[in-house]
């Protein structure tokens, strides 16, 4: 599928014979984004989906930052290392262990814009519905497990999914509720966005304004409550226990930061298009950049650097342009562009396209 500049109708149902086609039509006929379908047919020139006869199609995990609570892509950089954290942990804490996913059938790629795809291509999964696909993402948010019922086997050193992962909540949460505390008004504001939008999507009752965290953080601070709650005895925290429960479900370090936040209709549909590598994403006028899985552990050697390694225009000739919006944060290789409103930032012609393309300046003749 194609997306044609000045928002023309989409070209959907195109195919073609090999490389060569695909970039004569692209030099030819220029496109704001381009898309390929990811589901295999047996009779893919058929203009009726009916007739196509659907064979299968790729698992796609879809981590976009824009659908994170509490962050924005305002600030640019920090929103893409939160989002490129939820990506790794996706795939180390998650579809490898959990469910034996090999690398061998995996594809990383930068989306081009705000996040991630991870494209899996196992043979043996071609064939999951939209039902059995929507049981992973569940499986990845945490819905529907009790905390409560993992804390004895949450203990054990050898402990394994969602269980692992209660023991390292309860760390987390409790560090976390420190910062709050301590005056961490950034932590407070994250987590309790985290807490909300898992309770709205499960349509829990409960606990859950900033208030109610603060109260906990404050619980957390008597010596003997909170060695018995490190110790998996919640019931210490009275009846601030189940948002304990909830904030370990929720708070990022487990669920978003240990699953990544997928896009639900992403990974459920069978016939999903998704963006072409290699190819620049209209919004951004970055490259959809295909990379090794090792590169995306943020914290490894060589981390994937989407700010850098995703630019594809030139670097070369310098641009004026004029801010249009508030407090916008980007960086481009090692500059960073901290601007606001009527700013006039001189940036070359790739910082340029991303700003515009954002609508985030101008450009000034």
């Amino acid at each position: 599928m194609f997306i044609p500049f000045g928002g023309g109708t989409p070209i959907r149902h195109k195919s073609f014979s090999d490389m060569n086609e695909v970039r004569k039509f692209i030099c030819e006929r220029p496109q704001h984004s381009c898309f390929y379908s990811t589901a295999y047919w047996k009779k893919p020139h058929e203009l009726k989906m009916a007739e196509k006869d659907w064979l299968g199609a790729d698992l796609i995990f879809d981590l976009d930052g824009d659908h994170l609570p509490g962050v924005t892509d305002k600030d640019f950089p920090t929103m893409i290392e939160v989002i490129q954290e939820q990506a790794w942990s996706l795939w180390n804490d998650f579809l490898q262990p959990d469910f034996g996913f090999k690398e061998e059938y995996l594809q990383v790629t930068f989306s081009g814009h705000r996040g991630f795809h991870l494209h899996y291509r196992d043979p043996q999964f071609f064939h999951l519905d939209s039902e059995a696909r929507r049981e992973l993402v569940s499986h990845i948010r945490g819905e529907g497990v009790e905390v409560s019922d993992l804390l004895e086997r949450s203990r054990n050193p050898n402990a394994t999914g969602w269980a692992k992962r209660v023991s390292k909540g309860i760390n987390s949460v409790v560090a976390k509720l420190d910062d709050i505390h301590r005056g961490d008004t950034n932590t407070l504001r994250i987590m309790t966005a985290n807490l909300q939008d898992m309770m709205d999507r499960e349509g829990l009752k409960g606990l859950r304004g900033k208030t109610s965290v603060e109260k906990l953080a404050e619980l957390m601070q008597e010596p003997n409550r909170r060695e018995r709650v490190i110790d998996g005895r919640i019931t210490a925290l009275n009846n601030h226990g189940l948002l304990f429960q909830n904030l370990i479900r929720a708070d990022s370090s487990v669920v978003l930061g240990n699953a990544g936040e997928t896009d639900e209709v992403v990974t459920i549909d069978t016939r999903r298009q998704i963006r072409w590598p290699g190819s620049l994403h209209g919004k951004s006028g970055m490259r959809v950049t295909e990379f090794p899985l090792a590169r995306l552990d943020p914290s490894g050697n060589n981390s994937f650097d989407c700010l850098s390694e995703g630019i594809a225009l030139s670097r070369d000739n310098k641009v004026r342009v004029e801010m249009i919006v508030d407090d916008a944060i980007t960086r481009f290789d090692d500059r960073i562009i901290d601007a606001s409103l009527g700013d006039i930032v001189e940036v070359h012609e790739a910082g340029a396209t991303f700003l515009v393309l954002k609508g985030w300046a101008r450009l000034i003749k």
